[in-house]
């Protein structure tokens, strides 16, 4: 098969909702080769704790990439323990520069229970507006979803859960089997 020709890997929804001091990030566990499930049950959020400051991480796109940044970020947050946002823009700025890293493909959404952040391979460390955050295949789905429902009752869990339902039910790339991890409230 040709390079051009390769059908590409999809899959991954992840979603950050930050609602009343506690931060949520979710994720699906589908991945997929062209339009064939490869795997239902991929764990694509993790929690971190370099130097004792927990993190929670949630990625979209290729898996060794993203744990290639993961261990780039923790080293970073190592190196500043407690200060995400500087570790964050350090990791953009090797990602965006280092000739070795510039071919990674993933994004991330990173919070330590304070700030969440949206990196990505172009430089960016994004603030979410609205305290709602999601990438991958069925991002703008659960983005969407989720931003309908933060004015309701619902806590930061059950807001990412329902908005990952929606995106499950809308998305061919997302499936509802989540793994979900809390931080902070």
């Amino acid at each position: 098969m040709a390079d051009n020709e390769f059908p590409g890997w999809h899959g991954t929804t992840i979603i950050g909702v930050k609602k009343d001091g506690k931060v949520v990030i979710a994720g699906d566990g589908q991945v997929s080769l062209g339009q064939t499930v490869i795997k239902g049950t991929a764990r694509k959020v993790r929690r971190l704790s370099p130097g004792g400051f927990d993190v929670v991480a949630g990625f979209a796109g290729s898996t060794a990439d993203a744990f290639t940044l993961l261990e780039r970020l923790e080293a970073k947050l190592e190196a500043t323990p407690g200060q995400l946002a500087r570790a964050s823009v350090e990791l953009a700025k090797d990602w965006r520069t280092d000739k070795y890293l510039q071919k990674l493909e993933a994004m991330l959404i990173v919070t330590d229970g304070l700030d969440m952040f949206v990196i990505t391979g172009a430089g960016d460390v994004l603030e979410p507006e609205h305290n709602v955050a999601a990438i991958g295949s069925g991002g703008n789905f659960a983005l969407a979803a989720a931003r309908g429902l933060m004015d309701s009752d619902r806590n930061a869990e059950d807001v990412a859960r329902a908005a990952m339902a929606i995106a499950a039910d809308i998305c061919v790339y997302t499936n509802g089997n989540l793994t979900v991890e809390s931080i902070g409230g």
